[in-house]
């Protein structure tokens, strides 16, 4: 199966581009969507998570207070490290499960920390979806409800987009309007169809 890890920085748009993929035909695997269900109540990470950051962190209804947790991690890099090292391997490991039930040309997974983590993805290409700073800051506060200097200080935690835009196989430029970001979206579905092709022939 052939794989594309699909990344980007905060509100560069990678929901909108892994929507536009779906329709197209490709199955897509969502890290963010896995890490909220193993971290649910009596789920595999739950424990760990709590060991970790202790009972504040869960609420009436024994579940995590997520924004909580984020405000945690992004004031203590070491908090986000030991977090980082529970929930990775457990993604990893379902993202790998989920592959080898699709039955999908390839699989678009979309990992947001795919270089920041320390856990190495088992995927064949990488796609960055990219958009300038300004752009970033001002969809994700509108999005988020959050203050623009919030969003700021999340990018700060993140890989560079410059380090991002040099590891990346593909790139996805979404500065534009939507008819910009469909076409390039359909050229490189139509180029994972055939990547997907010839590895097919090659095993």
């Amino acid at each position: 199966m052939y794989r594309v890890g699909l990344t980007g920085g905060i509100g560069s748009g990678k929901t909108t581009v892994t929507n536009m993929f779906e329709k197209l035909g490709a199955r897509i695997i969502d890290a963010d969507i896995i890490v909220r269900e193993l971290s649910g109540s009596g789920k595999p990470a739950y424990q760990a998570i709590l060991q970790l950051f202790g009972t504040e962190v869960v609420d009436e209804n024994q579940e995590l207070r997520r924004p909580l947790i984020r405000q945690m991690i992004f004031s203590n890099a070491e908090l986000k490290t030991r977090l980082e090292a529970i929930l990775h391997p457990l993604v990893r490991t379902e993202i790998d499960q989920r592959i080898m039930k699709n039955s999908h040309p390839y699989s678009i997974i979309s990992i947001p920390l795919l270089f920041e983590g320390n856990s190495a993805y088992n995927i064949d290409r990488i796609l960055v979806i990219d958009a300038p700073e300004k752009l970033q800051i001002a969809r994700a506060a509108s999005r988020d409800g959050v203050d623009c200097e919030d969003v700021q200080n999340i990018i700060a935690t993140q890989i560079s987009r410059k380090q991002r835009l040099e590891r990346a196989d593909d790139v996805i430029i979404n500065d534009a309007d939507i008819a910009s970001l469909q076409s390039q979206v359909r050229l490189l579905h139509d180029k994972y169809l055939q990547l997907a092709d010839q590895q097919r022939c090659l095993t």
